[in-house]
């Protein structure tokens, strides 16, 4: 079994292995891109709109902005500014992936920046890619399909939303799930909890001073600041601690 798995060829080998890493998140993109598609039925878009905005703006609640926006009257900036609002957080997501995906990954690395959100740079960032497969297939494969989770999701919303026979409210809180997933794993992954302790306390600050709907952003940049600078000092602690 091993010499099969060896031998098969590294984009196939990465994209099977992908797969069933990335299938947990295929219910709430799909639900999510329903919820969208039948959003962009229900403003007198076409097929076809909310399918390409799937594919090429690929920005979650900012296509459900630029949905309403395309309802009014012709605003690019405003546009921009709530689109660099909205999606802001993802600079700080390019930061932390920097190494991960460095110029090594070659013709990947432009598709793997492109669709990074939210999803992707948690699995992407957390994935354990076993040894025999390549790891830059492996995480563009788990983007691609994200990515494609969300594009079908979309589609199906537009075409078949009227007959869908249950309710999707609510669906939404299976990604905030994920992230309390992976910080629980993160946790006990840890061999020093000042980090994680730091950002918990940073975000509870920021919504106290900031309220809930503006929070977000503030916590990002605190969170980066914070840790850029203790960053030499974290380092030294853990090298003692594994010592």
């Amino acid at each position: 079994m091993s010499d099969v798995k060896t031998n098969s060829h590294p984009i196939w080998a990465a994209a099977k292995a992908a797969l069933p890493y990335s299938a947990p998140m295929l219910a709430g993109f799909l639900f999510l891109g329903v919820a969208y598609g039948i959003y962009m039925k229900a403003l007198g878009f076409s097929f076809w709109y909310p399918v390409l905005m799937a594919l090429l703006i690929y920005g979650g609640s900012v296509e459900f902005i630029i949905a309403g926006a395309l309802s009014l009257a012709f605003a690019p900036l405003n546009a921009l500014l709530i689109t660099l609002m909205v999606s802001g957080r993802q600079l700080f997501y390019s930061i932390s992936m920097l190494e991960k995906y460095g110029k090594s990954l070659g013709k990947k690395r432009p598709y793997l920046i492109a669709t990074l959100v939210d999803e992707s740079f948690s699995l992407n960032y957390m994935a354990k890619v076993p040894s025999h497969i390549d790891r830059g297939w492996y995480m563009f494969f788990v983007s691609f399909y994200l990515h494609m989770y969300w594009m079908i999701g979309a589609g199906l919303g537009n075409l078949f939303g009227n007959i869908i026979p249950f309710d999707l409210k609510g669906i939404e809180f299976a990604m905030t799930a994920l992230f309390l997933v992976i910080f629980a794993e993160n946790w006990a992954q840890e061999k020093s909890h000042e980090s994680s302790l730091l950002g918990l306390a940073i975000a509870a600050i920021s919504l106290i001073v900031f309220g809930r709907e503006y929070f977000l952003l503030p916590t990002l940049i605190g969170i980066w600041t914070v840790l850029t600078f203790r960053r030499p000092k974290l380092s030294s602690r853990l090298e003692r601690i594994e010592e």
